[in-house]
């Protein structure tokens, strides 16, 4: 019998110049790509809420439902939805920073003292 290998990440290669790693640093273009892929039910909806308010990536992942209530998303399964995803990405991006910080201390391990 043979087995199927699995691909754990299921990311696609793409240039890190595709768009920024960190959330923090997106614009609001970023965040209409990110919002037109994760959210694409709502896309036609509310991307121009998310444009005329300058959602940026910093701003979205401080998002709230009441956030979101305020932006004039009524629909609480809209809102559920979209929070939904905007969790996700929190979560993402926490993950990120958590590898970061890992790589770090990796790095301070192996710091020769002797040349400081």
């Amino acid at each position: 019998m043979v087995e199927d290998t699995v691909n754990i990440s299921n990311k696609p290669k793409t240039k890190s110049s595709d768009k920024p790693r960190y959330v923090y640093s997106w614009s609001v273009t970023d965040v209409q790509k990110w919002f037109r892929r994760h959210c694409s039910d709502y896309f036609a909806l509310y991307s121009d809420t998310f444009l005329k308010n300058d959602i940026t990536g910093r701003t979205l992942i401080r998002i709230n439902d009441n956030s979101l209530l305020r932006l004039g998303i009524t629909d609480k399964k809209h809102r559920d939805d979209i929070w939904r995803e905007i969790l996700k990405l929190r979560l993402k991006t926490d993950i990120l920073e958590i590898i970061d910080l890992e790589k770090q201390n990796t790095n301070n391990l192996y710091y020769d003292y002797s040349i400081a």
